[in-house]
């Protein structure tokens, strides 16, 4: 397949055709290719029911599929839960299949169920990030028209402070009140039959995380539910049904989504869900959940690589790192203190999940991977043509999924000629493997010189004394930028002028000269989105030095 020649669907079990209606035009769309068999989906297709109902009704439904502190749910017992809150939705809420739900809630085991369920129902999914505020929200609701909300109850602050909300439904109530969507479930214990929806209908709005300040709402459809299970899962992670999955992304984030929930139900494997993980108890949860698969941020890999050796990891056998760019410090002291060689991956909440990566003997050091199986990749230039190898351009990527954002003119730039552009600087070898430069944006120009930040914050965080770094450009009347580094130090090393040389000249004897930061600012913490992405945008507005 290529580009769509239609919006209009052959088949489509959407009463409310919202977001039909608002996919960009079909000659807007990246080419989408479908090379894997197993990629070849029926035309009529509800990704819960391939992911949750196939598999109890394959004999699976006495299987852990989600743990978390003080709870131990089956595949029955989720599919249970999932079904009662898909009637309390059709029936007491009055939802039709493509009306949006927005969801609010941590990693527990509700909030895993309520979203399946709106899936099931035939509804459509807008997760939203726990942290967000009531103007975030605000939006979110508008851009989406969401008919509906199911909020933790430890959430509920920020949507009472909307001047205007939707019905509301708070579940993992303490109280219990009548109203809770626990109480409404109780109401409910028919099975429900999930909605016979078309594979191309949509089913998730993910907004994007914000590191640019403007989030943008993502669509997908069905059938990209099940893309991301069936692609670097199963040629890259090599997931199991004995798996055991854990890690810190939120579900509302796409990484989380697809590595804490849908990868594990795919496989019949089991996933931990967790709140309010630290790096200590991430380590201490592995140990004590024998998690096999983790899934996190370098922020995090970094700070459990000096903790590892006071805990229990041998039932571990994978970790990924997306998100950010992973460092070669951090890859370096992780597999240091724990034998495992990371996969890195890299993905985006348009595409969904993750598209380039390697594994095992395909790692290549520096490197962020090869496309995976069904996916393709190149660089490209000023031009908007591909560019060979050792040159940095573009990264632009096509495959099974693709960009389609919810009625937003950015469409245009995401979309070169069929490819998706990500943002991102890349270089790639003569082998076709990957190297992550900066973000396109990221791109420093100081001198003549061009010079990727990540690149002298991987230099920075060798040092000893440095816990979190962001390098940006500043400008400068002289070079016309200058690199500046924001260094959050570790606990025992005071900031001033004396660091900052030391910090200096460290990243001299580290990489080319040129490239050290001329500006050190000594930071308490770095700005960051839920999933841990650094904001560089909200460093460059900050002051510069005088």
């Amino acid at each position: 397949m290529t580009r769509p020649t239609a919006a209009e669907p052959a088949f489509t079990a959407h009463t409310d055709q919202f977001a039909r209606q608002n996919l960009p035009p079909p000659e807007l769309w990246p080419e989408l290719r479908f090379d894997l068999p197993s990629l070849h989906y029926p035309a009529r297709l509800n990704c819960v029911a391939a992911l949750l109902d196939a598999a109890v009704a394959k004999g699976g439904g006495g299987r852990v599929a989600i743990y978390a502190e003080g709870a131990r749910w089956t595949y029955a017992e989720l599919q249970d839960r999932v079904d009662r809150i898909a009637h309390v939705l059709r029936r007491d809420m009055g939802l039709v299949p493509g009306n949006r739900v927005l969801l609010r809630g941590a990693n527990n085991p509700m909030m895993a169920a309520a979203l399946l369920a709106v899936l099931k129902a035939g509804c459509i999914a807008v997760p939203s990030m726990p942290l967000l505020r009531a103007k975030e929200l605000g939006a979110i609701l508008a851009k989406a028209q969401v008919n509906a909300v199911l909020c933790a109850a430890g959430l509920r602050g920020e949507i009472d402070a909307l001047a205007e909300a939707p019905p509301t439904l708070w579940f993992n109530d303490a109280a219990g009140a009548a109203g809770s969507l626990e109480a409404r479930m109780a109401a409910h214990d028919d099975p429900f039959v999930a909605v016979d929806t078309a594979a191309d209908d949509v089913c998730l709005i993910s907004f994007t995380s914000g590191t640019t300040g403007v989030p943008k709402g993502t669509m997908h459809f069905h059938r990209d539910l099940l893309i991301i299970c069936d692609c670097f899962p199963r040629s890259t992670l090599e997931s199991r049904a004995d798996d055991i999955f854990i890690g810190t992304p939120p579900l509302a984030f796409t990484f989380g989504l697809g590595g804490l929930l849908l990868f594990p139900l795919r496989v019949g494997a089991a996933a931990v869900l967790l709140e309010k993980l630290t790096p200590a108890t991430l380590l201490a949860a592995i140990q004590d959940y024998r998690a096999s698969v983790v899934f996190t941020a370098p922020t995090f890999y970094r700070q459990m690589a000096p903790l590892a050796a006071g805990y229990d990891l041998r039932s571990l056998r994978t970790s990924v790192s997306a998100g950010e760019a992973l460092p070669l410090a951090t890859r370096d002291s992780w597999q240091a203190a724990t034998g495992l060689q990371m996969i890195d991956g890299i993905g985006a909440t348009e595409l969904l999940h993750i598209f380039i990566s390697a594994a095992g003997a395909r790692i290549r050091r520096g490197a962020t991977g090869k496309p995976i199986p069904g996916y393709q990749a190149c660089v490209l230039g000023r031009d908007g043509k591909p560019v060979g190898p050792g040159v940095i351009g573009r990264l632009a990527v096509k495959g099974p999924t693709g960009c389609r954002y919810l009625a937003d003119a950015r469409q245009k730039e995401y979309v070169l000629d069929g490819w998706n552009l990500t943002g991102d600087a890349y270089e790639m070898d003569a082998d076709g493997y990957f190297f992550y430069r900066s973000r396109s944006d990221d791109m420093i120009i100081s001198a003549g010189y061009n010079i990727a930040g990540p690149e002298v914050e991987d230099a920075l965080l060798r040092h000893p004394a440095v816990a979190e770094c962001g390098v940006i450009g500043r400008a400068d009347e002289e070079r016309g930028q200058i690199v500046e580094a924001h260094v959050v130090l570790e606990p025992g090393f005071a900031p001033g002028e004396a660091m900052a040389k030391t910090l200096q000249d460290f990243v001299k004897e580290q990489i080319a000269p040129y490239k050290y930061p001329r500006s050190v600012k000594f930071q308490t913490a770095l700005p960051r989105t839920e999933t841990g992405k650094l904001q560089r945008f909200k460093l460059r507005t900050e002051e510069g030095p005088q």
